[in-house]
């Protein structure tokens, strides 16, 4: 693997890809680290049960903003990106003002919907009401991350993922160290929604106000005063991208983001705590994977920008090659050894864990060798078909979940998710080169 990194090195765009992705990568495996800590006094000191309470807390809080989440990142990747190669700076400036606006709005809307519903999660995920102010209470974390995800989008444009790692290294330290002072005290549920909300305060703050003093150095102190009005020509464009990811984020809620819920609305919090644990090991596969697309979809969208196809499709085929490697061996090693260290680490009643995520490293070799598969969308200006493609999948999969989940339990759960990642990886991919094929034949 050393060797192949070398080799893919020697290629200037691909040198960046692996620079930013070094950087999210280092936050990344800090954070798995910490949170691998982190899961070890958690269930320690919950238990399988309210271990899988907590996980419906972050989950139904997860889904209901993104329920509302029109993806502003990846709008601000787009056509800031494309802007500021043109040079354009008012219509760069216009466009994050146009991001912040629209996602503070939804992101306001998400948490009135969150303590609206709070009542109706604590009695059918946490089985108990007492609980419903826990639930309001986490959601706070949707008013700290505010203009979160435009502010993310602009310091990948503006090639700042150092910032970004740093602070969600600094996150997870955070997080840690609370609950290590719950784990100390004998604390509760309530210690634990806390630091997690702690952490999440943190990195929302901070990267919205780095963002910021990021744009003025960029575009100049007075660059909040651009007029949104020099965007006139392209609402429909900027509205149409934004709804399109708003939709398939929106689908994506219920193909795996609301996985847990699934099994806490149809089981038991049990399950869900097994099931919540297969998920947390099943994250050691994709450490080093999960900052590829954040670093990858700026480079594919200037390289698009530019027609430059033979460097979309060495940036596709290269980095495919190296993530299915990793994972095929991370892959081979749980399934060798977790049994004994779920056993070992955690204790015999998450056993139940480790045929789920047996499971569920199936669909993540597919997730994870093209983990492209949609941002390379997005770059060629298609964000419709994986929303289509989720589309189709989720009403298979509603259909099957609650035809086979109450009976099967979360095992059902697990293949039902790894059917999905199989299903509409397969087609995004095959959408993906198709186009590209296109694109090739009508430049030359």
């Amino acid at each position: 693997m050393p060797r192949l990194i070398d080799k893919l090195g020697e290629n200037p765009l691909i040198a960046r890809i692996l620079k930013n992705s070094a950087y999210l990568l280092s936050a990344s495996g800090i954070a798995v680290a910490l949170g691998f800590f982190q899961n070890l006094l958690v269930t320690n000191l919950l238990g399988v049960a309210r271990f899988g309470i907590l996980g419906g807390v972050v989950s139904f809080t997860s889904v209901i903003n993104k329920l509302g989440s029109f993806r502003m990142g990846e709008l601000v990747v787009r056509y800031i990106g494309q802007s500021m190669e043109e040079q354009d700076v008012p219509s760069s400036a216009a466009a994050f003002k146009f991001a912040c606006f629209v996602e503070g709005l939804s992101s306001l809307l998400s948490f009135g919907l969150i303590a609206l519903l709070a009542p109706l999660g604590a009695r059918f995920l946490a089985r108990d009401t007492d609980l419903t102010e826990i639930f309001v209470l986490y959601g706070l974390i949707v008013l700290g991350n505010l203009v979160f995800e435009s502010a993310t989008g602009l310091l990948q444009i503006l090639d700042r993922f150092r910032t970004i790692a740093f602070v969600q290294a600094a996150q997870s330290a955070l997080t840690l160290l609370l609950i290590g002072l719950a784990f100390l005290s004998g604390g509760d549920l309530v210690d634990v929604v806390l630091a997690y909300m702690a952490g999440k305060f943190l990195n929302g703050l901070a990267v919205t106000a780095l963002a910021f003093r990021e744009a003025g150095r960029a575009w100049g102190r007075g660059w909040s005063r651009t007029p949104v009005a020099v965007l006139r020509s392209r609402y429909r464009e900027l509205l149409r991208f934004a709804f399109s990811t708003n939709i398939s984020a929106t689908i994506n809620l219920v193909n795996k983001d609301s996985e847990q819920l699934w099994v806490l609305l149809l089981r038991s919090p049990t399950e869900a705590g097994w099931y919540k644990l297969a998920i947390a090991l099943a994250n050691l596969v994709l450490i080093p994977i999960s900052p590829l697309p954040q670093a990858t979809y700026p480079e594919l969208a200037r390289e698009v920008a530019r027609k430059a196809w033979e460097n979309v499709r060495y940036v596709l085929r290269q980095g495919s090659r190296l993530a299915a490697l990793y994972t095929g061996v991370t892959a081979l090693f749980l399934a060798i050894f977790g049994r004994s260290l779920i056993e070992w680490l955690y204790a015999p009643e998450f056993l139940p864990a480790y045929p789920a995520l047996m499971i569920m490293l199936i669909g993540l070799l597919a997730a994870n060798s093209f983990y492209w598969n949609r941002t390379a969308l997005l770059a060629l200006d298609r964000p419709g078909y994986p929303t289509k493609v989720n589309a189709a999948a989720a009403v298979f999969k509603v259909s099957l979940t609650l035809l086979l989940v109450p009976g099967f339990g979360y095992l059902a759960a697990a293949w039902l998710l790894t059917g999905y990642y199989l299903f509409s990886i397969g087609l995004n991919v095959r959408k993906t080169y198709r186009e590209i094929s296109i694109r090739e034949t009508v430049t030359n």
